[in-house]
């Protein structure tokens, strides 16, 4: 079982941080979200307090391990927010299972590993050639190891996939992103209900600037799905 917090009442907000992270990435979010929806927040498998499990260690193995979670809590459908590799973890759990996602943000996601600016993939490239060293005598460079890993050779969505997921989608970035904006515009563009919204700030814009991040995303979970799908039409021409 995965380590989770839960906070507030209503319709159920899932949120995913990213690679190497917890739950406690969205201390900026968790209560503001907590007024007017049921918070999820798990720590993914071999992240901050849940277990790495049994099985290889990949993103789409999260995402299986994301939908037991779920029907552990009894959540057939609910609205996910994943930052980052979470945000990866929330398209492939979307695409395995399109019947249980009611909304989808995405923050700082990428369909591949070349989705990331070139300095930043380096800098995974490096670590993770760095730690195969120490990680015969080390499990804490054989987990580094695992988890550079998961952005360096993961995930592996074709955008043509994207067609297939029906839920409104809110694809945030910031404006100086580890992600090329043009990767992020063509997530946007890919999903059939997707949206795009950038942000003042880093790929960690959810801490810089909480207040724009937190009100995007509060606004887009408010609008019904008929207000989604004319905001989608009337964005597609700023793109």
């Amino acid at each position: 079982m995965l380590y989770y917090v839960e906070k507030g009442e209503g319709a159920p907000l899932v949120l995913l941080h990213g690679n190497g992270e917890s739950h406690e990435i969205f201390g900026a979010q968790i209560q503001d979200f907590a007024r007017v929806r049921r918070v999820i927040a798990p720590d993914t498998p071999g992240h901050g307090r849940s277990p790495k499990g049994e099985g290889p260690f990949t993103l789409r193995r999260f995402a299986g391990d994301l939908a037991a979670f779920l029907d552990g809590l009894g959540i057939e459908k609910t609205d996910i927010l994943g930052f980052s590799d979470g945000g990866n973890i929330a398209l492939l759990f979307a695409l395995r299972y399109p019947y249980r996602v009611r909304k989808l943000i995405l923050a700082g996601a990428n369909l591949n590993p070349f989705g990331m600016t070139p300095g930043c993939l380096f800098e995974v490239a490096r670590h993770w050639a760095r730690d195969a060293v120490c990680s015969p005598f080390s499990e804490k460079a054989r987990h580094s190891r695992r988890l550079q890993a998961l952005m360096l050779f993961q995930p592996r969505i074709p955008a043509r996939a994207l067609r297939r997921v029906a839920a409104p989608a809110l694809v945030i970035a910031g404006t100086r992103d580890l992600i090329r904006e043009r990767h992020t515009r063509r997530i946007a563009r890919a999903l059939p209900n997707g949206r795009l919204c950038l942000l003042e700030g880093s790929h960690f814009v959810l801490g810089e600037n909480p207040a724009a991040f937190n009100r995007a995303v509060l606004e887009f979970l408010s609008e019904d799905e008929t207000q989604v799908t004319y905001n989608r039409a009337y964005n597609e021409n700023k793109w």
